[in-house]
């Protein structure tokens, strides 16, 4: 099959092969892969460190139509505010490597997180797309619940629709938030595996 090589590229069906996710993705109810990555104020964060609390880890592409559907929005600034509300850590991670569509540095991540009123913990800087390989990351945005146990309980789509229009946000059925919430209340998740959708992840070479 053809090498993707269009910066940005979008995905927008779930069966598409795509050469650097050969390696497994992780598997729901196993331990998620630790990882230490800069902040945007440079510093280290590692997974766990938040032993003992839930987890939301957020792939983003601040130039993704997809990304830019929930940060208009304002659902993701709500799911964001919502997890804090209920002591969930969210994790930001922009993997984009330098040259690529959504390469960020610090201050421009910190920039970004401003002028959106977003509300994330941290945004993670994944320049060496070292974390994004370990869970197998392959969209943006793509979403993780990990529990208080270091388990990854859910990953997958945001929602259940599969477009870049504003106007279908309340129209979706809420996959990571009905993840989010029944993880933190100790309850079974009816979907715990959704396909992902949005703009694949360029990584940075190995």
């Amino acid at each position: 099959m053809a090498k993707l090589t269009r910066r940005g590229a979008v995905l927008t069906a779930s069966a598409l092969f795509i050469p650097h996710a050969l390696k497994a993705a992780p598997s729901i109810g196993n331990q998620a892969p630790d990882f230490a990555l800069p902040d945007q104020d440079g510093t280290i964060r590692r997974l766990s460190d938040f032993r003992g609390r839930v987890v939301v880890l957020e792939w983003t592409n601040h130039d993704c139509p997809y990304v830019r559907k929930h940060y208009n929005s304002s659902n993701m600034q709500t799911l964001q505010r919502d997890a804090a509300s209920r002591d969930v850590v969210w994790l930001t991670i922009a993997s984009s490597p330098p040259g690529e569509q959504g390469h960020v540095t610090g201050p421009e991540a910190k920039a970004l997180t401003e002028s959106r009123n977003a509300a994330p913990a941290a945004v993670l800087l994944d320049h060496r797309s070292q974390a994004a390989r370990a869970y197998s990351a392959t969209t943006t945005p793509g979403m993780f619940v990990i529990d208080a146990q270091g388990r990854l309980r859910y990953m997958g789509a945001i929602d259940s629709i599969r477009s870049t229009r504003v106007e279908d946000v309340t129209r979706a059925e809420p996959f990571l938030r009905d993840a989010m919430i029944a993880v933190r209340e100790g309850r079974q998740i009816e979907r715990a595996v959704t396909p992902a959708y949005g703009c694949v992840i360029k990584y940075a070479d190995a």
